[in-house]
């Protein structure tokens, strides 16, 4: 940036040079102002009017002016010595405007009207001459060389001040050079900036020139005979008024509706009263009305209205505010005996600036009876039968008895504990009919769901034992048997990720036909439908942590190539051919057919524990470990339909009842909840959920309560095993 005292000193010397230059009237092409003393400058298409390729140069020429054209080329890239070589100027006097052309040959005589400089590169992009020194060529073929604009921001606000047609001047891109515009010029644009016609003499509203004539011809123009397309129904119409038609049916779209001629009346005052629903005001408070008068402002009031003197004297010694009357009852003989009233004007003036000064608020309450925010859900005597007694204690183990499973007939039990013992009770009697030690920790058992198979899966340590309680009918038990003595191994021994080791005399005399060998902690056992099939979970991280059994061929198979969670619990579908896995957070539901992912529900639950599938297969059931149970419905959501929070520890285990519409959850709190669980076979009704009853009876033992619980099959009983060493009834 110049400094102050450099730009004032130009501004005075342009100020100075322009007073003494007379002003001549700007003609068509560039004008340059040659300045008193100073050397004559070339104009910018004149510095090589006679150039060619071959760089010959120009005898005779000024040096200032092959200086200056020199500096020109430098500026516009091109060589010094060829720029002095073609470097031209004419001979001019101090003071005198000189008027430079490209050619000789376009120089105007005195006489002659100047001549346009005519740009002949036709309509090409003008930026294409940016890098180069000319802007086209003229007639003749030769280059329009750009003016020299060496003009800086001061001498453009110079120009701008002092130059009174600075307004109506342009830039003209063909040539470089700056044009006047005419006052011709100048109304065709303001018209244009207006929106009008840019010829004056255009008038928009000419009369209409009727072409064809209104009138009806008795004779036709043409006597062509009619298309035979006249005759034959349009297809295309057709299928618009078939759509027209449809749309019409189908309502969306509507007749016009009749108008109703009836004149219509408006209650002028209905604005005025303020009560009325137009009421000037949409929040509008009317003021509260003055309390009506009463048996202490007579002026013969009964006796009991009057003050005694105790009272008379507690009112005086009261604030105003606390006071429950704001004057004294007092008893006159007659009605002409009443003073005038004391307080009467003040007590207006009170009541003028409550009518318009006091602030009022209108609150919206909404008044909801608190029963009606409660749903309405039936009484449980109405949704009788369910367990609510407790009926049988079955003691005999030393420890926590962890599992529970019942035969398909409902007559036997069997329980696995802590002892490392599984027994088998008859259920009506608490009668333990048979024990069984296995050498390990219980974790699962399960009895077959087959009615016509006698079988008992028990979870021990790293195996699975299938066990025949020999219990109830011998023929049963005996047909179990053969079946199991049946199975004749391949010829080709299979690659199995478990070992099945045939029991051994002594393990076969005490019930144990076979064993699953695993290579980890198996930590649950279930079994299919049918009764062929039985999955066990293996407490391990891998992809080896579900198994799928089939005992008829002695044969195991890993389903998954790679592990989604650590699982905790497995079930079979009862009715289509589905596997659901629990994992911590999610349920993922497989289609074994198709071997693919069919959902994965979302439990909103930190850890879950157990999982129970309603026997008509379209809902489940699972805790968790936070003490929630959610309940799903399969065909609505992949999230709970309802999150339940009955319980105030960690639920144990959940289990739905094959019959009724029961379900129970058993919780480290010692109690086992009860619930009505109605699910409707019309698809748009959602399934009610009512706890109906809180069984109570195991004690706390470790901090933990319950561990498992059981329906029966056929009856709407409950078991439930604890910590307490304890299995119960409850009917």
């Amino acid at each position: 940036m110049l400094p102050a005292s450099i730009i004032g000193d130009r501004r005075r010397r342009a100020r100075r040079h322009f007073r003494n230059v007379p002003a001549v009237p700007a003609g068509p092409f560039h004008q340059r102002t040659v300045m008193p003393g100073a050397a004559p400058a070339p104009e910018p298409w004149d510095l090589w009017p006679h150039a060619d390729p071959g760089g010959r140069g120009t005898k005779g020429r000024d040096e200032a002016t092959g200086a200056l054209g020199a500096a020109a080329c430098s500026r516009y890239g091109q060589p010094k010595k060829a720029a002095a070589g073609r470097a031209h100027a004419r001979p001019c006097h101090p003071g005198v405007h000189l008027l430079e052309m490209v050619s000789p040959a376009l120089t105007p005589l005195p006489s002659a009207p100047l001549q346009d400089i005519r740009n002949t590169v036709g309509n090409i992009p003008m930026e294409w001459y940016q890098d180069f020194p000319h802007i086209g060529y003229n007639l003749e073929g030769k280059k329009i060389y750009k003016p020299i604009r060496n003009k800086d921001e001061l001498d453009m606000f110079l120009e701008k001040m002092e130059n009174p047609d600075y307004w109506r001047t342009v830039q003209d891109k063909m040539t470089g050079a700056d044009i006047k515009l005419t006052d011709e010029q100048v109304d065709l644009v303001h018209r244009l900036q207006k929106g009008q016609f840019g010829d004056v003499h255009f008038n928009p509203y000419e009369p209409a020139v009727d072409f064809f004539t209104h009138e009806v011809m008795i004779h036709p123009v043409t006597n062509r005979p009619a298309d035979k397309r006249s005759f034959i129904p349009s297809l295309i119409e057709k299928e618009k008024v078939s759509k027209l038609v449809h749309a019409i049916k189908m309502g969306w779209i509507k007749p016009r509706k009749p108008k109703d001629d009836t004149p219509t009346y408006y209650d002028l005052w209905a604005h005025e009263d303020p009560n009325s629903i137009l009421g000037r005001h949409k929040m509008h408070v009317p003021a509260p009305k003055m309390k009506l008068p009463g048996h202490e402002e007579s002026y013969n009031p009964p006796p009991e209205y009057l003050l005694s003197e105790e009272e008379k004297l507690a009112w005086e010694q009261q604030e105003p505010a606390e006071r429950k009357l704001n004057f004294v009852p007092q008893q006159y003989r007659c009605l002409r005996a009443v003073p005038a009233y004391s307080r009467f004007i003040h007590e207006r003036f009170e009541r003028c600036l409550d009518l318009y000064l006091c602030p009022r608020q209108r609150k919206m309450r909404v008044n909801v009876d608190p029963e009606d925010l409660i749903p309405k859900l039936p009484k449980p005597r109405d949704l009788q039968p369910f367990p609510t007694t407790q009926a049988l204690v079955y003691r005999g183990h030393t420890s926590l008895v962890r599992c529970l499973s019942i035969s398909p007939s409902g007559q036997w039990l069997v329980s696995g504990s802590d002892d490392c013992t599984v027994r088998f009770w008859e259920v009506c009697t608490a009668r333990c009919m048979k024990t069984l030690p296995v050498g390990g920790v219980v974790k699962s058992v399960a009895w077959n769901p087959n009615p016509t198979i006698c079988l008992v899966a028990i979870c021990v340590e790293q195996s699975v034992l299938l066990v025949n309680p020999c219990l109830g009918d011998k023929l049963l038990y005996g047909a179990t048997d053969q079946l199991l003595e049946s199975y004749v191994a391949p010829e080709e021994e299979r690659v199995q990720p478990v070992q099945w080791v045939t029991a051994t005399m002594e393990e076969h005399s005490k019930g144990v036909r076979l064993v699953v060998q695993h290579s980890k902690a198996v930590k649950q056992v279930t079994w299919h439908g049918k009764g062929d099939y039985f999955a066990s979970v293996v407490s391990d991280n891998s992809n080896m942590q579900v198994l799928i059994h089939q005992t008829s061929k002695r044969w195991s198979q890993n389903p998954f190539r790679k592990s989604k969670g650590l699982v905790q619990c497995v079930l079979f579908h009862p009715i289509r051919p589905y596997f659901f896995v629990a994992t911590q957070r999610y349920v993922r539901v497989y289609n074994l057919l198709k071997q693919e992912l069919t959902k994965k529900l979302m439990t909103n639950c930190k850890w879950v524990s157990s999982m129970a599938i309603h026997p008509g297969g379209d809902n489940i059931i699972c805790g968790s470990y936070d003490s929630k149970l959610a309940w799903f419905d399969l065909d609505l959501s992949t999230r709970p339909y309802q999150l339940l929070r009955h319980h105030k520890k960690a639920l144990r285990s959940v289990a739905f009842h094959k019959h009724y519409p029961l379900f129970a959850s058993g919780s480290d709190d010692g109690t086992v909840i009860v619930c009505h669980g109605m699910v409707y076979n019309d698809l748009l009704q959602n399934p009610l959920l009512v706890p109906v009853k809180v069984l109570k009876g195991h004690a706390m033992t470790l901090d933990l309560g319950v561990l498992d619980v059981l329906f029966h099959p056929t009856q709407p009983w409950v078991f439930s095993s604890g910590a307490d060493s304890t299995v119960r009834l409850y009917t």
